[in-house]
């Protein structure tokens, strides 16, 4: 049986793709017409594919892929773990990797939220946050508590569960029979203006008040929205969600999939909006993150959420691992002799000890090579590379968090199928992109010098120009 690495052309690849293969997110008659491109192999930033040919990697392959393809380190650590202990079920039993793990990112909270549990997937983190709120509430006597609120256009996943706190069309539409209902609120927009943030935070606390005594919890996506078209918001925004959150006794989800593990600018998006706001700084938690005491009585460490979801970047793009990290009051709810008030959700991989060795080396990278410091430099050579778009008559709200930089197409000259045009007129210039709607945007792995900069930021002007040549 031939592989991708074997000699063939991208066309039979393409073919045998489309006969066996159901692709995510893939109108599959479209793929048909536009197929997707084979992939042989990957280093560092770049992918090549079946013919030689190179594309800088700039969404990460979906936004995992945090030190470049074919890491030695986490290989390293990887193949390591084959040989003493590829999986072993975490019901009954524990191992080394899962144990270390925990560890390390409850001290990365300064032990704020001090539990961590397993899943496989962002969609099956998000579930969980979701049963766990409300199981906990149960189990304290609240069964009123079953109400979820999510922010307009927000992005959770695409199980029934995160669906419902899901609020993108494309995705929801087709399955909203099956799905329970959810407040949606308005959620910040920085590009909208400086009351944007108080007019949503009036809307939340329209519905919290509304349904007091019914909400089990809020989940937000802190500073960016990413599938919303990289929405942004400021931290500010977080501190009063998590005020409102107290005053109304409601538990705060923050799904920190796509922005957490650095993206933002702090190993923890949520980090920014901590109480004592500002940078971090040295001698806090080996990540910047600062150590909270339970408010008497309360639900969780003052200034953290009482759930953390992760996912995607965790593993390095390598293996798949989503966890859930939350407070010792919603662990102690669920502490009983009756195993109905236990959190009974599984699946057979949780936990799978390769995947928690890859998560490891992804904390030891950030603690040991001070990743966070050589990230901002890196968000700052993005920002100075890009500067001159904002100048650019074709493009609107220039904006940045982080390692994620985005900008949108003014909306009268996107056309028909903006996005896979774009998509298509990128790879002629070494680049692999995919705009989300008339949002164009990069997340790039953490390997950006000047010279990859200067680079990325000529590659997507001229695909703008390649794509929109008469506005230009």
């Amino acid at each position: 049986m031939a592989t991708l690495t074997s000699p063939s052309t991208q066309q039979d690849w393409q073919k045998r793709s489309l006969s066996a293969l159901w692709h995510p997110c893939t109108q599959m008659a479209r793929a048909a017409v536009v197929p997707p491109l084979p992939i042989a192999r990957g280093q560092k930033p770049w992918l090549y594919d079946v013919e030689g040919h190179r594309y800088f990697d700039a969404n990460s392959s979906w936004w995992v892929n945090l030190f470049g393809h074919s890491d030695e380190g986490i290989k390293n650590a990887i193949k390591l773990q084959l040989d003493t202990l590829p999986h072993v079920m975490l019901a009954g039993c524990t191992h080394a990797p899962a144990v270390t793990l925990a560890e390390k990112l409850s001290a990365l909270t300064g032990g704020a939220l001090g539990h961590t549990f397993f899943a496989s997937d962002g969609a099956s983190a998000v579930e969980i946050a979701l049963k766990m709120s409300f199981h906990s509430w149960r189990n304290r006597g609240l069964d009123a508590k079953r109400e979820f609120v999510c922010l307009r256009h927000g992005y959770h996943g695409e199980t029934i569960g995160a669906l419902a706190v899901t609020d993108v069309a494309v995705f929801r539409d087709a399955y909203s029979p099956l799905l329970m209902s959810a407040h949606v609120v308005d959620a910040p927009d920085t590009r909208q203006g400086a009351d944007s943030e108080a007019r949503a935070l009036a809307d939340l606390r329209r519905v919290l008040q509304a349904r007091r005594g019914h909400i089990a919890a809020l989940i937000v996506e802190p500073l960016v929205q990413c599938a919303a078209g990289m929405v942004m918001h400021e931290p500010s925004y977080l501190r009063a969600v998590r005020a409102l959150c107290d005053e109304f006794e409601i538990h705060l989800i923050a799904d920190e999939i796509a922005v957490g593990c650095g993206r933002s600018g702090t190993f923890f998006a949520f980090e920014q909006a901590l109480a004592s706001a500002g940078p971090p700084q040295a001698g806090e938690t080996p990540l910047g993150g600062r150590a909270r005491t339970r408010a008497p009585g309360g639900v969780h460490f003052s200034g953290w959420p009482d759930f953390v979801t992760l996912s995607k970047g965790i593993s390095g793009g390598t293996l798949p691992l989503s966890l859930v990290l939350t407070t010792e009051a919603v662990f102690q709810s669920f502490w009983s002799d009756d195993v109905a008030r236990g959190f009974l959700h599984s699946h057979s991989y949780t936990g799978n000890a390769l995947a928690c060795a890859a998560a490891n080396a992804v904390l030891d990278r950030f603690a040991t090579q001070n990743v966070l410091e050589q990230n901002r430099a890196q968000a700052r050579r993005l920002q100075d590379a890009f500067a001159p778009l904002a100048h650019d008559e074709r493009v609107e709200h220039l904006r940045q968090r982080g390692m994620i930089l985005a900008f949108d197409v003014r909306p009268e000259l996107v056309g028909e199928r903006f996005a896979e045009r774009f998509h298509l007129a990128a790879r002629a210039h070494e680049l692999l992109i995919r705009p989300i709607g008339r949002t164009v945007y990069l997340m790039p792995p953490y390997l950006i010098d000047d010279a990859t900069a200067s680079f990325l930021a000529n590659a997507v002007r001229q695909t703008l120009n390649d794509v929109l040549p008469h506005a230009a």
